[in-house]
């Protein structure tokens, strides 16, 4: 082993260990490893930024870019409550279809975002017994195309990054779709009985306060309340009706509603699109002419003039260009009409803005300026199917090689910001840069693996007798060690720790390399059997009451069925 390998060597361990403690920020530990390997010549300083500047790794972020738009269309939460409808196993196929469908073109972070309010709310069946499907639907999803998970694009990364022939969009497809298949199945066979039946906990505390007013002449007057839909919102819920001087609460499904009720709500503030499809209802606010998608939230300061007024005495947009739209008090629950809500200093309010706000002298003794919130689904339906759209044509164009794949996603987003979708401050505030430094860093890892042989080296360590087994045992190896480290980190540094060795595997053996590189790729989303090694995992795992135990009981099964799908398509999909 020369002095190089035994540095690469000391530099992978102190990864590991880092990364598995989980006590430093992943970007901050790959960017430290990059920096000593270049430090120590390992690689230099040119090549290492032309990793860096790596297409593959510009097309995860311009994807990632993209999806704060796709991801305000609101179609298959739309379609939630209908999916799981009728029996559980028929509900399940459906919700398990369509989810992974969805995560095979979109974030499957914000796919699972969007679910759980609707899915934890739903009538027909316990939210215990969907959650935890929809989650690993949504991780399987994302092995149908190369767009499905940023762990793709990492692994397509890698392949330019050695000069190989990248990935196309459907490359994935087949054995994806065997994996999803299998899996499916499996799912509707065991989780009717393996998920118990627990009933949900709701958790107001940190809810704002929102209203609502039906219009005179709304088709929802006359109707109940149950028959408007107003019931299952997900993420919003009908906590009392303000009806001149009486007040409902709390509010009964069969209450019929009248023209001029206020509706109060709690719940998640930047959810507002979900009152605005309803026609002939008014959130509070939007009668003051200014666009709901640009909210401010703001605390009241102790010397502000408001204090003490009400929310209508305080003639918000005289004063500042705004309208007050939520309103919250720690864990006060509040009632009764916004506009007579009297304002408490440190009160934190949600202001929808117009274009003097920012330029008013009286913000600073009145405000203190938390953060800007934006609305995560469009309020008008019209820019989610746009959106929707001109994606699936990218897609579409792409796929029958018409036009470049990174180029008309460029393209897109220039088209996205040009028509007012999204915003340049929108895009700075969710520029992915912690995956920009992880991908950039890896990029530089697994190059200074290579080229100094130490990929070889561990490979051949790894091997050991497993090579007299033929190419089976060795890919099953690679899969095997990927999906471990998945589960003890994460995807991404799991498929940047094991492709050069699957690499020196494939060198080791005199064997094509794309075999061993798919076997990182699909084992780096076989995460289901911890809530730690994925963050949609961890995600769902509140609102779904779930323990470790329900993790290993319903995903032990599940990685077991697509490590063994994996072991056998990818060969014949990817021949060694």
């Amino acid at each position: 082993m020369t002095w190089q390998q035994a540095a690469v060597a000391a530099g992978l361990v102190a990864l590991v260990v880092l990364l598995v403690r989980g006590r430093q920020a992943p970007a901050a530990v790959f960017a430290g490893v990059a920096f000593a390997f270049i430090l120590l010549d390992l690689i230099s300083l040119g090549d290492a930024l032309k990793q860096v500047t790596n297409t593959g790794l510009v097309t995860v972020v311009v994807l990632l870019l993209l999806s704060v738009v796709l991801d305000k269309s609101r179609l298959l939460e739309t379609l939630a409550d209908s999916l799981v409808q009728g029996s559980y196993r028929w509900g399940l196929l459906k919700l398990y279809a369509a989810t992974a469908l969805y995560s095979a073109f979109l974030n499957n972070t914000a796919v699972v975002a969007s679910l759980i309010g609707p899915l934890r709310n739903n009538r027909h069946h316990s939210a215990s017994r969907l959650l935890l499907p929809m989650c690993y639907a949504a991780s399987l999803g994302g092995v149908l195309t190369l767009v499905g998970t940023s762990t793709n694009l990492l692994v397509n990364s890698f392949l330019v990054g050695r000069g190989m022939p990248g990935l196309h969009l459907f490359d994935l497809l087949r054995v994806g779709l065997a994996v999803v298949l299998g899996c499916g199945a499996l799912m509707l066979l065991l989780y009717p009985h393996l998920l118990a039946d627990r009933p949900a906990q709701r958790d107001t505390q940190s809810d704002y306060f929102v209203e609502a007013e039906v219009l005179s002449g709304s088709a929802l007057a006359g109707r109940t309340v149950e028959a408007n839909g107003l019931r299952n919102l997900g993420h919003l819920f009908l906590t009392e009706i303000v009806r001149g001087d009486r007040l409902i609460a709390p509010v009964e499904p069969h209450e019929v509603l009248q023209s001029g009720d206020l509706l109060v709500f709690a719940g998640d503030v930047t959810r507002l699109d979900l009152l605005t499809r309803f026609e002939g209802l008014q959130p509070h606010g939007r009668h003051a002419d200014l666009p709901l998608d640009n909210l401010v939230e703001v605390v009241v300061a102790a010397n502000s003039m408001l204090a003490r007024r009400t929310v209508r005495e305080a003639d918000f947009r005289s004063h500042f260009d705004a309208a007050v739209v939520a309103v919250r008090r720690g864990s006060e629950r509040l009632g009764g009409s916004l506009g007579n809500t009297r304002i408490a200093v440190g009160d934190t309010l949600v202001l929808v803005t117009g274009p003097d706000f920012e330029k008013r002298n009286n913000l600073a003794r009145n405000f203190v300026i938390v953060s800007q919130r934006a609305l995560q689904k469009f309020t008008d339906p019209r820019k989610a199917w746009l959106s929707m759209a001109g994606f699936v044509a990218v897609i579409g164009l792409s796929a029958f090689g018409v036009v470049d794949f990174l180029k008309g996603l460029l393209v897109l987003l220039a088209l996205f910001t040009a028509t007012g979708l999204t915003r340049w401050q929108e895009l700075r505030r969710n520029m992915p840069y912690e995956i920009i430094v992880i991908i950039g860093a890896a990029l530089i890892i697994s190059e200074v693996m290579i080229d100094t042989g130490t990929a070889k080296l561990l490979a051949g360590a790894l091997l050991g007798s497993a090579a007299a087994w033929g190419p089976h045992a060795a890919l099953a190896l690679i899969l095997l060690i990927t999906w471990i480290l998945t589960e003890l980190m994460s995807n991404n540094a799991a498929a940047a720790l094991a492709f050069p060795v699957a690499i020196g595997v494939a060198e080791q053996l005199g064997l094509a390399p794309m075999p061993f590189v798919m076997a990182v790729l699909y084992g780096a989303s076989c995460s289901f059997v911890t809530p730690y090694g994925y963050q949609t995992n961890l995600m769902v795992m509140s609102p779904g009451r779930y323990t470790l135990g329900d993790y290993v009981r319903a995903g032990t099964p599940l990685a077991l069925v697509y490590m063994g799908i994996c072991l056998v398509a990818v060969p014949l999909v990817f021949p060694f």
